[in-house]
């Protein structure tokens, strides 16, 4: 897909360092308590079981250690609305590391709080300006902390899949990146101002070429929650499923998303 051609929203770096820190904290207290059966359980994530699911959202946080310790960047090359569509690329890579992470784990409590730890302190130290390397090319320090909220989100569905008598809360600032940041994504991929996809409280975004609506209520309609929205947006539940569980509304001809979801698979 070509670079973005949106202006990406602008995100409150302070909130958003908060919401990371809060969310890897939720998954951290849920691991915690789990027992050597509820680890060895099977995911929605192919041939994932919990423990490696849990090894993973330590990774999302790990890649900032590995790549602030390379030499920072001499510019930008990677924008935030440019980096949903990057992931899919690198999807086998990122699951043989966590494979390889949770086969030389012994002890998660352990490894969380390593993390947690080592991620405070890369907080402290670190500039929202801070241009770093990634696996899709150098992003700012902000930008990439905004991506860290989906993986964390959308894996703390994940794991609330797998084990359902978890519960393990969403923090609301990192569902609201998480929510927003995929929400134009869509807009993105699909741009155009015919359909108007609202996600309360979260976000509303216009995609999808045709008329444009400009005034009174728009003549198409998408509207959803946002875990269905994540769920929608990362092909972890498909758009005929929302729409026969009434989870999703859709009004009107070109109301129908079917074709550009998922946004980030």
């Amino acid at each position: 897909m070509p670079p973005a051609k949106k202006r990406a929203r602008k995100y409150d770096p302070v909130k958003i360092r908060a919401a990371v820190l809060a969310q890897f904290g939720h998954v951290r207290q849920a691991v915690g308590t789990l027992t050597p059966e509820q680890l060895a359980r099977p995911t929605r994530l192919g041939d994932w079981t919990v423990r490696e699911l849990a090894v993973h959202h330590t990774m999302a946080l790990g890649m900032l250690d590995r790549y602030l310790a390379e030499e920072e960047p001499l510019k930008q090359e990677v924008g935030l609305l440019d980096w949903p569509f990057r992931t899919a690329a690198v999807g086998d890579q990122v699951a043989d590391g966590t494979r390889e992470l949770a086969a030389s784990t012994a002890d998660l409590d352990a490894l969380f709080e390593q993390r947690a730890a080592r991620t405070e302190e890369l907080f402290a130290a670190t500039a929202d300006t801070r241009l770093m390397p990634t696996r899709f090319g150098a992003m700012t320090f902000a930008d990439v902390l905004v991506t860290r909220t989906v993986e964390l989100v959308v894996h703390t569905d994940d794991l609330n899949d797998a084990l359902p008598e978890l519960g393990v809360p969403y923090d609301r600032q990192a569902l609201a990146a998480c929510t927003r940041l995929l929400a134009d994504a869509l807009a993105v991929k699909a741009p155009g101002g015919s359909v108007e996809v609202r996600i309360p409280p979260y976000a509303v975004v216009q995609c999808v070429a045709g008329p444009k609506h400009t005034r009174g209520t728009p003549p198409n309609v998408v509207e959803t929650d946002p875990l269905t929205w994540i769920r929608l947006a990362t092909g972890r539940t498909g758009w005929a499923e929302a729409r026969d569980s009434a989870k999703v509304a859709a009004s009107g001809e070109r109301a129908d998303l079917s074709a550009v979801l998922p946004v980030m698979a």
